[in-house]
């Protein structure tokens, strides 16, 4: 019997569309599944959308949108990201399914009536984004210490789950067990600043909104997220407290939660406490994976830096996508994405590296040997060197596995590439090729070059399976399995190599840069240009728009635009604002330096071609033809 391998992400909050940061997570844990089933494994792999909340109920209101309506429409396009992205999870969960909803209503009714969910009121500072009730104390700057944003204060009737009541069970669990947290940082965080400070009794239930599950047994109140959406690793399973299904029996406890450092404290505390409360086994590990940066900061569509899988995808296609997130993310630190490092990378390591190697070795079996694969025992030290490269690069990878150093571990297969590369330049081939004589030991070369490749297109199958394919259909090869990676030899002889067909094309890097510039203009273009039906508004609404008199101090062209200015304004506060604008086609930054007009100060910021905007400016525009609004007024002018 297969051993099991139970795999989880974290459920994605259908909020809005998941950029490429949020599709991260899915591809890891897409990777790490593959390699298990690889080595041979009995393989679940979960994932799905977490649907309840008052955000969500806010979102919806908002859209003009029931809330179900609302998300059925973001969990299908998470789903459908997922499948994009080319993932094996074997179940998509939605916290909506009716079969979820009734288990943790069971659930919570089991730990309201054995004591461990208790009625009460909660009064503090609620974030609504986050979710969460805060203590003055616990604020940072006055603000949520997880997002940064407003709290207000509130006051309801709530039930709590005793979480002081498990503070020493937990403590004592996670100091047995010492991989139950990892990385080993994240082990210390939840250790030393949350568990051994003390724990507080935590709300499980709201009144002040209706969209979630409804505790069943009293009507004004619905299962906060908590007890909801972190059950869902266990109700996908068929668990009920009344009698579990087989499916449950058979992969429970999870092999690893794979999820975001940002909420490793929900996973590592709240989670396994009501396990224990509902005295079921807890996960065998967590692995709280870093956060996947735009430059230097932290992907937001309020700060106009979010790139999505999709553009990516149609820009790279999907395998360089996947090896791109996989390959930049280090294992304890945030990682980078920027276009132009995705360039490099797909240039450097896809195109010269490995798919240069396939490429030339399948076209020198070809061009000498009609393609047909053959074998002498001609052998020298240098292939005595990369058989031996190619059999540790197998053992490499299982190590890095084992901790899920899973960029470590794509970057082994990787330098197999560039030695097998290396293998050519010191056997050199073509002289081979040039002497009858040499012809057995050419074959043994080309021999040693297509093994090699295999070993990689094993090895490279969790990360980039359509590629791992294309390269086994170019080599003619369907010996495929993990096992046969114990020895160097395997690729069989007699066969015919297909035609060498480039896996990759090299990026005209400065072209496509200019593409993306372009197209980000005209999309930004037309959300200034965007007709929309004029709502009416109150007098209210309209003095949420701070219109102030500021003077245009200094613009210049932004690089690589031909519709853009970059505006430097003076608006009267004393900080510096900048302000981006689509005028360049009406006027020079000659024409502007120095005049005073009218902008807009609250807007949030967006980049526009890589440059940030902090406002807009006045306008009016008619056939096509657009005037700034330039006013004599005092700088710093309310317009009211």
């Amino acid at each position: 019997m297969k051993e099991k391998f139970y795999i989880t992400t974290a459920i994605a909050y259908t909020s809005r569309k998941p950029h490429i940061g949020n599709s991260y997570e899915i591809v890891l844990t897409d990777a790490i599944a593959r390699y298990k089933r690889l080595q041979g494994y009995d393989v679940f792999f979960l994932t799905g959308t977490d649907e309840h909340g008052q955000k969500i109920e806010e979102y919806a209101k908002a859209a003009g949108v029931t809330p179900k309506e609302y998300v059925d429409k973001v969990a299908g396009e998470i789903r459908g990201i997922c499948d994009l992205l080319g993932t094996s999870y074997d179940k998509f969960i939605r916290t909506t399914d009716g079969y979820h909803e009734r288990a943790v209503q069971k659930i919570f009714k089991k730990l309201y009536e054995q004591g461990d969910i208790y009625k009460g009121e909660y009064e503090g500072l609620y974030c609504t984004p986050c979710e969460s009730f805060w203590t003055e104390s616990q604020l940072v700057d006055g603000k949520c210490p997880d997002c940064g944003r407003e709290v207000k204060p509130a006051k309801e009737e709530a039930y709590f789950l005793r979480l002081s009541k498990y503070q020493k069970q937990l403590e004592q669990f996670i100091e047995e067990n010492e991989n139950f947290i990892y990385p080993e940082a994240r082990k210390k965080e939840m250790l030393n600043n949350f568990i051994k400070p003390g724990l507080q009794d935590l709300c499980v239930s709201r009144t002040s909104f209706k969209w979630g599950i409804p505790v069943d047994f009293d009507d004004k109140h619905v299962v906060y997220v908590w007890i909801d959406a972190l059950s869902n690793y266990i109700t996908a399973l068929g668990y009920d407290p009344d009698g579990s299904g087989e499916l449950y029996k058979k992969y429970w406890p999870a092999d690893v939660h794979i999820i975001g450092k940002d909420i490793v404290r929900f996973h590592t505390i709240y989670w396994p406490i009501m396990l224990m409360a509902l005295g079921e086994p807890l996960p065998k590990q967590v692995f709280g994976h870093p956060w996947l940066l735009f430059g230097e900061d932290k992907m937001s569509k309020s700060r106009g830096n979010v790139i999505y899988a999709d553009g990516l995808v149609d820009l790279l296609g999907v395998d360089p996508v996947r090896y791109y997130l996989l390959s930049e993310m280090p294992y304890a630190s945030d990682g980078s994405i920027t276009y132009e490092t995705i360039i490099e990378r797909f240039n450097s390591d896809l195109a010269n590296t490995l798919g240069n190697l396939v490429n030339r070795t399948i076209a020198m079996q070809n061009k000498y040997f009609d393609g047909i694969v053959q074998r002498y025992d001609c052998e020298e030290e240098v292939d005595g060197e990369l058989k031996q490269f190619a059999l540790d690069t197998v053992k490499r990878v299982e190590e890095c596995f084992k901790t899920y150093r899973v960029a470590d571990a794509i970057e082994s297969v990787i330098n197999l590439a560039k030695r097998s590369n290396k293998y050519i330049d010191e056997t050199m081939p073509w002289a081979l090729a040039k002497d009858e004589s040499k012809r057995e030991r050419l074959a043994t070369v080309l021999y040693n070059l297509l093994e090699a490749i295999r070993f990689i297109s094993v090895l490279i199958s969790p990360f980039m399976p359509e590629t791992a394919e294309k390269i086994f259909e170019q080599m003619n090869c369907d010996i495929k399995e993990y096992a046969s990676l114990s020895e160097f030899g395997a690729m069989p002889v007699n066969t015919k190599v297909g035609a060498a067909v480039p896996l990759f094309q090299r990026i005209d890097a400065e072209k496509m840069l200019s593409e993306i510039a372009a197209k980000q203009e005209a999309e930004a273009a037309e959300e200034e240009t965007k007709e929309e039906e004029i709502p009416e508004i109150t007098i209210d609404d309209f003095f949420k728009s701070d219109l102030r008199v500021a003077e245009i101090t200094d613009c210049e062209p932004v690089k690589k635009s031909n519709k853009l200015l970059k505006l430097q304004i003076n608006d009267g506060s004393g900080k510096p604002r900048q302000i981006v604008s689509g005028i360049a086609k009406w006027y020079k930054p000659g024409d502007l330096i120095g005049k005073k007009a009218i902008i807009v100060t609250n807007l949030k910021p967006v980049k526009l071609c890589g440059e940030i905007s902090q406002g807009m400016l006045l306008s009016g525009e008619k056939d096509g033809e657009v005037a700034v609004t330039f006013v004599d007024l005092p700088v710093g002018a309310k317009i009211c």
